[in-house]
């Protein structure tokens, strides 16, 4: 299952400096195996199963490639 949330909000999301929230899912049988989200306090960050690790937000359509990258190459463990 693949699920993108994407929206333009007024004000950025502490401590980004962009003015978009977004969560992007890409998981099998309610497991997550690649999540890119970014949260009030955490900011930009992505998943890989168990890994979790900062993401450099520069623009939607590069954040929509990255995701499709990763889902593409993910793989099992």
């Amino acid at each position: 299952m693949i699920e993108i949330v994407l929206w333009e909000v007024p004000e950025p999301v502490p401590p980004c400096q962009h003015t978009f929230k977004y969560r992007l899912y890409f998981g099998a049988a309610g497991v997550c195996r690649v999540r890119y989200d970014n949260e009030r306090g955490k900011g930009d960050h992505r998943h890989i199963d168990e890994r979790e690790e900062a993401y450099r937000f520069t623009t939607v359509e590069q954040l929509l490639a990255d995701f499709e990258s990763d889902v593409r190459n993910w793989s099992p463990s």
